[in-house]
């Protein structure tokens, strides 16, 4: 199994950044995926999870409202749509399979929030 994501960057407070990750190896439209991110001196944490059908979808209270999870099954792809970004939202984004983000991951792609 491989994840790779991108589309990481440095933004203003206030911008927006689309994260995406492909995967390969898997038998995608199976999967739940995730989106977890960690930040230095700070734990893991669960930002989004989407079912493998989209029908279900979870965000953490940090991100409501804020963030969109999605997904493309024919192209094995999971997007993170981010606005209104904000300085703690800077950290290490990865994709991960499982609702609870636990599975295979990926190496993730550094988003840094900053004016």
């Amino acid at each position: 199994v491989q994840l790779v994501e991108s589309g990481g960057g440095l933004v203003q407070p206030g911008g927006s950044l689309t994260l995406s990750c492909v995967a390969s190896g898997l038998t995608f439209n199976r999967v739940y995926m995730t989106w977890n991110r960690q930040a230095p001196g700070k734990r893991q944490e669960r930002v989004s999870s989407i079912s493998p059908w989209s029908i279900v979808t979870y965000y953490a209270d940090s991100v409501k409202g804020r963030f969109t999870i999605s997904r493309d099954n024919a192209n094995n792809t999971v997007y993170l749509q981010m606005n209104s970004l904000k300085s703690e939202d800077t950290a290490l984004y990865y994709c991960a399979t499982g609702e609870d983000g636990a599975g295979w991951r990926g190496r993730g792609t550094q988003v840094t929030v900053s004016s």
